[in-house]
């Protein structure tokens, strides 16, 4: 059997189409485009159906050969989804009240694909956990209402089988796979209350040792909660809007980890800063973090959340597993300048380095061999397009919006696990007529008032910091010492955050240790005159280097450097005097 090609489904104010994933990358001969735009667009979980909205109607294809499965009057849907095995299609469309309904009308609706008939509508206000989480085998369902979590069994949502009775939850995440599910729940600390996150297994949600886990955290104004793939352990990000100490205007942000046999811990991150993004491996036995101020470290954890492997520091935001979990690629978009760093995961080591400017999305194909870059509207309404991309750099595929048009939305077919296998990792980067594009040597940052001076080791701005096995001390260590080394690295960083920092004048400078005795006179008070009187030429002469360099001083820093030749007459009488 051949292995299936992946679909690329492609939205803009052009039109709806379906590309044909590489080597061809052409548009599905089953699926012509569209030229109406279209308001939203998804696949099933295996990849078999295709919906979207088109603002008229709903549509339901089969992806194999276009036909047409169901058609629903939704002209103003601006979300869908399907349920795990296929059987619901979920559609949203804005709230909104008539003068005919003071209630409004129900805008979730759950429509069974079989028949085409409705199985439930809902009201749902809120964007946020707007469809319901169903288990891989739709044996349950939950969803939140009115902080409250309400479970379903075998899709009849017309009687509510249990509840969640935990005051205020706020968010909860479902655990991945069939039964029995675990659910993560968050709620918010209230009156000095800390805030929590427990996680239970259904349908034992009730009682003092229902829970399987708890873990409890002050600085929480939100939570964004990752369940690894065996639905094992769950990752936590607590962040706070805003960091009380001014260091960054990213907010605070903490990483715990919990695991459904009761263990939890807080993850220790070696360096100071946000939190950007957290990933889970594939094979749910390690996760990859990246965090710290910039340029941000990227250090895969294990499951005692001990590190396993720092890949140093760079400008990266962004970690990205391949579906099969053999790559992993850290990247920078954003903010940053599109910098992609491929590393083969089990050797650790660097595939390639390309660079995609202006990206808004990225994801991984199916195949675990071809990535797409996009940059879409709103986040960026110049220069839209797409890349698809060989892992190793070369662009194989490259689709640029013509003038006065958009794009909004690109996703890769969905695939079950299995259905594409693992191949292995290449480091020679295929042939392409589009050639590849290598991310060029950076150099660091240097301000204006240093720029005239010879780049020196001193005058650097970061301290870039390579990946551990391309660092000299650490390549003649053991595991154990690397390992015990992370450790005292996280230690360390975390004594620096909590130590405050002496509060020093701006205009005093801090004396210079001598490891060579002062001459002695004779006399200690003589001594000590002379020793005050050098330390005062001493700052000037600081001062004065600081005001070649372009630094602008204050008042008082010049009224000092003014009295030089009154400090230097009195030094050469103290000297002169004994």
């Amino acid at each position: 059997m051949a292995t299936p090609v992946p679909l690329l489904a492609v939205r803009g104010s052009d039109g709806t189409s379906l590309l044909c994933g590489p080597p061809s990358c052409k548009e599905h001969a089953a699926f012509p485009r569209e030229g109406v735009p279209s308001r939203c667009l998804t696949f099933s979980r295996d990849g078999s159906l295709f919906a979207w909205c088109n603002g008229q109607v709903v549509r339901v294809v089969k992806t194999s050969d276009g036909s047409l499965v169901a058609t629903f009057d939704l002209p103003k849907t601006t979300l869908l989804q399907f349920s795990p095995l296929g059987s619901i299609l979920v559609t949203w469309q804005p709230y909104t009240k008539s003068p005919q309904v003071a209630q409004g009308d129900a805008n979730l609706q759950l429509w069974e694909l079989s028949s085409g008939g409705l199985v439930k509508a809902f009201f749902q206000k809120k964007v946020d956990m707007w469809c319901p989480s169903w288990s891989e085998d739709e044996k349950m369902a939950v969803r939140s209402v009115n902080n409250e979590l309400h479970f379903f069994e075998d899709n009849d949502f017309n009687a509510i089988a249990n509840k969640l009775h935990v005051q205020k939850v706020s968010n909860f995440e479902l655990s991945p796979g069939s039964q029995p599910s675990k659910v993560a729940v968050y709620v918010p600390g209230s009156k000095g209350a800390p805030s929590f996150v427990r996680l239970y297994q259904y349908p034992a949600l009730s009682g003092s040792s229902a829970s399987l886990a708890n873990k409890s955290f002050f600085k929480a104004d939100g939570v964004s909660m990752l369940w690894n793939k065996k639905a094992s352990a769950v990752l936590v990000t607590a962040s706070t809007e805003v960091d009380k100490s001014g260091a960054s205007y990213y907010g605070e942000q903490t990483l715990h980890y919990l695991a459904v046999n009761g263990e939890t811990a807080l993850v220790q991150l070696p360096k100071n800063g946000p939190i950007y993004d957290t990933a889970w491996s594939p094979n749910s036995c390690e996760f990859c973090v990246v965090y710290g101020f910039m340029p941000a470290k990227a250090t895969i954890f294990n499951l005692k959340c001990d590190p396993v492997f720092d890949f140093g520091t760079g400008p990266r935001n962004a970690a990205y597993y391949s579906p099969q979990g053999h790559i992993l690629v850290l990247a920078g978009f954003g903010n940053l300048r599109g910098q992609m760093e491929v590393w083969d995961v089990k050797k650790y080591k660097q595939v390639s380095k390309p660079q995609s400017p202006d990206t808004t999305y990225f994801s991984w194909c199916p195949d675990g061999e071809h990535v797409v870059t996009a940059t879409c509207t709103p986040r960026l309404r110049v220069s839209n397009g797409y890349k698809i991309w060989h892992y190793t750099g070369s662009v194989l595929h490259e689709w640029n919006a013509p003038a006065g048009s958009e794009l909004w939305e690109v996703r890769w077919q969905s695939f079950l696990d299995g259905i594409l296998p693992m191949r292995p990792v290449k480091f020679q980067a295929p042939p392409s007529q589009l050639g590849s594009t290598q991310a060029p040597p950076t150099q660091a940052y240097r301000p204006p008032s240093l720029r005239h001076l010879p780049a020196t080791a001193g005058s650097k701005l970061h301290e870039e910091e390579p990946p551990q096995n391309q660092r000299p001390a650490d390549k003649n260590l053991s595991k154990a010492a690397l390992k015990n080394l992370r450790k005292r690295e996280a230690r360390k960083a975390a004594k620096q955050e909590t130590k405050p920092e002496p509060d020093l004048p701006s205009d005093d400078l801090a004396p210079v240790a001598n490891s060579q005795p002062e001459p002695s006179c004779g006399d200690p008070e003589t001594d000590k005159k002379i020793k005050n009187v050098k330390k005062k030429l001493k700052a000037i002469e600081e001062l004065k280097e600081q005001q070649a360099s372009g630094k602008a001083l204050q008042k008082n820093q010049l009224e000092k450097m003014q009295k030089e030749e009154q400090l230097l007459e009195e030094l050469k009488e103290l000297q002169l005097g004994h």
